[in-house]
C-alpha cells in the first residue's frame, strides 16, 4: 500500500436483488481510482460471483446474523484487524448498522452510514454520535423523514443520490419496436412495500383490453409465492414471466419496453434509474424520493400509489403512442446520465470520506487524504 492510500472497511448486509446491494458494489469498484483500498464484510454474498468477490475484497462471515454466534464472529474478525485497522468504516445500510457499529466501537474508528429507506413505525435510528460522523441519504425525502423521526442534527446528514452507469448502445435499443410484442416490466426485491400486487392487477386490466402484451417481474423475496398465486388467480399467469435470483438486473431491464415502479414507499429507486439510463420510459408511483427523479409527462409518468386502474391507463397510454414512449425514454436517459450518474455518486461520497478523515486527523500527524481527482 502506498503512503497515499487509505483503507476503508465497507460493512454490508446480505447481498440481494436490491438497489442497496448494487450501490455497494458500484461504489467499491471505483474507490481505488480515488486512493482508497476497500474491503467488504458481510453475512452472505452468494449472489456475487467468486471473481468479483475476490476483486472487491469481500469477506463473508456466515454466522454474522446468528444470535448465538454473532458476538464470537465479530470478536474474532476484529482481532484480525487490530494490528492494521481501517482508517474509516462505511456502513452500507440500516440493516448492517448493528454489526457495523459494533466493529467501529471495537476498533475505535469513525463511521459513515448510508440510509436508503424510511423508518417503519416501530423503528428508531440511534447512532453512536461519538463515532458516527455522517449519515448519507439517497434522497431529500429520506433525509427529511429521518431528521423528523430521529431528532438528530440536520448537519449530520448529506444527500447523495444513487448513481447508475451509462448504458451500452445495445441496451439503448428502440422501445415498442413495430412487429415485436411489447414487454412491460418491473424489478426489485419481492416485498410487500414494493406494491407488486398492484402491478399484476394493472396487467390484468391491460390484458382485459385484448392487447398482445407480455409482463415481466424480475426479483426475489418473501412475496414471490403469493405473487405467482395472484397471477394465476387473475388468470394472467401465461402472460407473466418471473425472473428470480438476479443481482445484475441489466438483462431483465433490456428486455422491457416500459418499466413500472409500483412501490408504496420508495427512497429513490435505483433500479428505476438504471431503466431510465437505458432509455426506458418509466411509470412510477408518486411517493418518497421518486419526486426527486421523475417529472410527470417529462422524464416519466406518475400515478397514485395502490391505484392499479390508473397504472393500467398509463401503460395503455404508452402502448398506444410509441413516439410518446420514446420521447419520455430519451428524456429519462438524459436525466439519468446528467443527474444520477455513478461518477457523481462516487465523487460526492469520497468528498464525505475526505471531510471525516480531515476532522479525525485535525491536530494529529498529517496524513495524505485522497483528493477527488482520479489517478
Amino acid at each position: 500500500m502506498s503512503r497515499d492510500d487509505l483503507s476503508l472497511l465497507m460493512v454490508s448486509s446480505n447481498f440481494q436483488f436490491r438497489g442497496s446491494s448494487v450501490y455497494t458494489l458500484r461504489l467499491a469498484e471505483r474507490l481505488p481510482e480515488y486512493g482508497f483500498v476497500q474491503s467488504i464484510v458481510c453475512p452472505g454474498a452468494s449472489t456475487v460471483d467468486l471473481a468479483r468477490r475476490k476483486a472487491l475484497g469481500i469477506e463473508v462471515l456466515p454466522y454474522l446474523e446468528a444470535p448465538a454466534w454473532k458476538w464470537v464472529v465479530l470478536e474474532l474478525y476484529c482481532r484480525k484487524l487490530l494490528a492494521h485497522p481501517p482508517d474509516l468504516i462505511h456502513i452500507q445500510s440500516r440493516t448492517a448498522m448493528w454489526h457495523g457499529e459494533w466493529i467501529a466501537r471495537r476498533l475505535n474508528r469513525p463511521y459513515v452510514l448510508t440510509v436508503h429507506d424510511y423508518l417503519q413505525s416501530h423503528e428508531f435510528l440511534q447512532p453512536d454520535l461519538t463515532l458516527c460522523r455522517r449519515i448519507i441519504t439517497v434522497s431529500e425525502s429520506v433525509k427529511a423523514a429521518l431528521v423528523e423521526r430521529s431528532g438528530l442534527p440536520e448537519d449530520l446528514f448529506v444527500v447523495i443520490p444513487c448513481g447508475v452507469p451509462r448504458a451500452s448502445d445495445e441496451d439503448k435499443s428502440l422501445v415498442l419496436k413495430s412487429g415485436k410484442v411489447p414487454v412491460v416490466g418491473t424489478a426489485g426485491p419481492l416485498e410487500a412495500v414494493k406494491g407488486f400486487p398492484f402491478f399484476l392487477a394493472a396487467a390484468a386490466h391491460v390484458l382485459g383490453t385484448h392487447r398482445d402484451v407480455e409482463f415481466l417481474i424480475a426479483g426475489a423475496g418473501p412475496e414471490e409465492t403469493s405473487l405467482r398465486k395472484l397471477a394465476r388467480t387473475l388468470g394472467i399467469h401465461e402472460h407473466v414471466t418471473f425472473v428470480p435470483n438476479l443481482l445484475d438486473f441489466s438483462d431483465a431491464l433490456s428486455a422491457m419496453d416500459i418499466f413500472c415502479l409500483p412501490s408504496l414507499q420508495q427512497g429513490i429507486g435505483t433500479i428505476m434509474l438504471e431503466a431510465m439510463a437505458m432509455g426506458r420510459p418509466v411509470i412510477a408511483t408518486s411517493v418518497g424520493g421518486v419526486f426527486n427523479v421523475v417529472r410527470d409527462n417529462q422524464t416519466g409518468l406518475l400515478v397514485p400509489p395502490s391505484d392499479s386502474v390508473r397504472l393500467a391507463e398509463r401503460i395503455i397510454e404508452l402502448l398506444t403512442n410509441p413516439e410518446l414512449a420514446r420521447r419520455i425514454g430519451a428524456a429519462a436517459m438524459l436525466e439519468a446520465e446528467t443527474e444520477f450518474n455513478v461518477e457523481h455518486m462516487v465523487e460526492a461520497t469520497v468528498e464525505v470520506y475526505r471531510e471525516v478523515l480531515d476532522e479525525r486527523m485535525a491536530g494529529l500527524t498529517t496524513v495524505a487524504i485522497p483528493q477527488l481527482s482520479k489517478r
